[in-house]
């Protein structure tokens, strides 16, 4: 399929490519059913950097290579054939986002003690925004974790979990209500706390449903009068929502990429497996239900592609696209998913074993639908903006009784 990719977004896939077929799959298949090393995942991003695919979305001062997003995105969706391909090319989540926050609106001092070291894979990081009920999740208005300002200090008081990577994050981007007065979406600012800070309580790694190759944590985490210095203030005070959303518009369109790959990578071990396994009589590959269902996922995951590519190009050139972006995730987070169930159901009992990447593949995506804005929050943004232009004038006609 064509895109419209630039010279440059080819070039940088084909390397992405070279990369996961030489070096990223052997290494996943010869970890099949079993869990990766962090060793690994360093080695792997020495050989990125030779192949020169590492952190393409970091300017050149930062340790990366200062590529668009709009001409990023086919490496984005290469590095989700695998589980590995993210962290190896230092694409993951969460740190890719947070990445992307610092070097928007970190300041020098910010940058060099924190973006500097997560670019090069030295440190880790978290997002907390997430709260227990009565806290916020899917409505972030609902937002109970304070910051007040002590001196030259902020208290953090508060209690988030499902912060991705949070128990080995070294620094948390913290968004907390720093103006109770104001509505929170005018009130709220996002704080860099170090895990090793006073206060900070990881209470546990919640059990979750969730691959076992690259195992993912999610925090619970409690701040207990954590105190930081007011210059850890990242971007503007009572902008959090702001920043945030400069945040979650690209990291959704990240995570719509490489979710596409890993359903792509799903097709592929369908249909090699369906070519040669026969029953009753010929191929599985030869049965046209089978054959019209991998035709309707390969179609499916076209208009995905073309739909991620058009956010990221209005996001590139300066706009929101809230809208797009949203009906991005919706659209390519239930995709993924049933693609990759079909790859399951085509591949029979191979399909549930740990020997292929399929059943990590599943695992994985479920959470896609809840992550970053669950289905039902995106729809609701497509939803309003489809009302607010109703013309009354089409139903003129339409037949009314008892006038």
């Amino acid at each position: 399929m064509e895109y419209n990719d630039s010279a440059t977004a080819r070039e940088l896939r084909e390397r992405a490519h070279a990369f996961m077929e030489e070096i990223v799959l052997p290494e996943e298949r010869a970890h099949a059913a079993g869990s990766i090393a962090h060793d690994t995942i360093d080695d792997l991003r020495e050989q990125a950097r030779e192949y020169d695919v590492y952190a393409p979305q970091i300017s050149e001062e930062h340790g990366g290579m200062g590529i668009a997003l709009r001409d990023v995105l086919p490496l984005f969706e290469e590095a989700g054939r695998s589980l590995l391909g993210a962290p190896a090319m230092r694409v993951d989540a969460p740190d890719e986002g947070n990445m992307h926050t610092l070097e928007l609106v970190g300041t020098d001092s910010q940058k060099t003690e924190w973006l500097d070291p997560l670019v090069a894979g030295d440190i880790n990081s978290g997002f907390a925004m997430t709260e227990p009920a009565p806290g916020g999740g899917s409505d972030p208005k609902m937002l109970r974790t304070t910051a007040e300002k002590e001196g030259d200090e902020w208290v953090i008081d508060g209690h988030k979990w499902w912060t991705t990577q949070g128990s080995a994050a070294d620094v948390l981007l913290v968004m907390a209500r720093t103006d109770e007065e104001a509505h929170p979406y005018a009130g709220c600012s996002i704080i860099l706390v170090p895990t090793d800070a006073a206060g900070v309580e990881i209470v546990r790694d919640i059990p979750h449903l969730g691959q076992d190759l690259m195992p993912e944590s999610h925090a619970e985490i409690r701040f207990d009068g954590v105190r930081v210095p007011e210059e850890n203030l990242l971007g503007e005070e009572n902008e959090g929502f702001t920043v945030a959303q400069q945040r979650l518009g690209p990291a959704r369109l990240t995570h719509c990429m490489r979710f596409s790959g890993m359903a792509d990578r799903a097709l592929d071990v369908a249909k090699a497996y369906m070519s040669e396994r026969e029953a009753f009589g010929s191929s599985l590959a030869d049965k046209q239900a089978q054959r019209f269902a991998i035709a309707e996922a390969e179609t499916r995951l076209h208009a995905a592609r073309t739909m991620v590519r058009d956010a990221a190009a209005k996001l590139d050139a300066g706009g929101e696209a809230r809208v797009e972006v949203s009906m991005s995730k919706v659209f390519a987070a239930n995709v993924a998913q049933e693609t990759i169930d079909l790859a399951i159901q085509c591949c029979g009992g191979a399909g549930i074993s740990r020997d292929l990447p399929l059943a990590d593949f599943y695992d994985a995506v479920r959470a896609f639908r809840i992550v970053d804005g669950a289905d039902e929050v995106h729809k609701r943004t497509i939803a309003r903006d489809a009302f607010e232009d109703v013309n009354p004038e089409e139903i003129e006609a339409v037949p009314r009784f008892g006038e």
